[in-house]
């Protein structure tokens, strides 16, 4: 996951949370109801570019396996 979005996901879940709050000190249940919407977009948005790292984390042993065996063979 890359820092701006790491950055951008948190800040969003702190907003949300700030959100959620505010709305239960106020008695706004529509403004608590989208602060906790912003923090489960943000923790899907986390959730998914983790998702990406460990794939592009596979990818890269499956690669180096490869080449491995790949040089296994030539000698």
């Amino acid at each position: 996951m890359g820092l701006n979005d790491k950055i951008s996901n948190s800040t969003e879940k702190g907003f949300g949370s700030a959100k959620e709050e505010a709305g239960k000190l106020l008695g706004d249940s529509q403004l608590e109801q989208e602060g906790r919407a912003d923090q489960v977009s943000a923790e899907a948005k986390q959730a998914g570019e983790k998702m990406k790292d460990a794939a592009a984390e596979v990818g890269g042993n499956i690669k180096n396996a490869a080449r491995k065996l790949k040089d296994g063979f030539k000698k």
